[in-house]
């Protein structure tokens, strides 16, 4: 892949690369910093990665692995200084692309419920462990199949399946209870 190639990809794929680091990030600093970083080892190791393929696989893929890479160190430090600020309350505050209101919507009180029940799918989601909640972003997010997810993600295809049965799974029960609930 060449420098055209890449610039090319950034055009083609940026957005879509820059929303999921959002979902996989919870965050629009740590987003951002992901983006770029993605892109920077993309040029990096531009003459291992196939233009002809797959590249927003690829691309998809260098972010998933520097973000493990991020995720494990922070996790090692929190072990060991133990957490200076709750992580998951920064994230609940942060806003993702997708939270614009519905303009399609027939009436406001529509509007207010398809944004209150796209929130609360996107809360389940978020509390999903990282080994569940990625594949489900890969599959529904990026539209991936069971093969490129397992691609990315560096499993075997039954890994992501099992782990996408499981996800769905899990889901499914938090949201009857919320649903439950109202």
């Amino acid at each position: 892949m060449h420098m055209c190639d890449l610039e090319n990809c950034i055009e083609l794929y940026g957005r879509d690369i820059y929303s999921f680091c959002c979902y996989l990030t919870r965050s629009r600093e740590e987003a951002d910093d992901l983006y770029q970083d993605t892109f920077l080892t993309a040029a990096e190791i531009a003459e291992r990665l196939n233009a002809n393929e797959n590249p927003k696989s690829a691309l998809l893929s260098v972010a998933v692995n520097l973000w493990r890479n991020r995720y494990r160190k922070l996790s090692l430090r929190q072990r060991i200084t133990g957490p200076v600020m709750s992580l998951d309350l920064l994230r609940e505050s942060s806003v993702f692309p997708g939270d614009e209101p519905v303009s399609s919507a027939p009436s406001p009180l529509d509007t207010v419920i398809a944004r209150e029940e796209a929130q609360t799918i996107r809360q389940a989601v978020a509390r999903l462990p990282n080994r569940y909640r990625i594949p489900v972003l890969l599959l529904y997010m990026e539209d991936m199949k069971i093969p490129e997810i397992a691609a990315v993600l560096e499993v075997p295809q039954g890994t992501v399946k099992s782990r996408l049965h499981k996800a769905k799974k899990r889901l499914a029960q938090e949201l009857k209870e919320v649903l439950d609930e109202t």
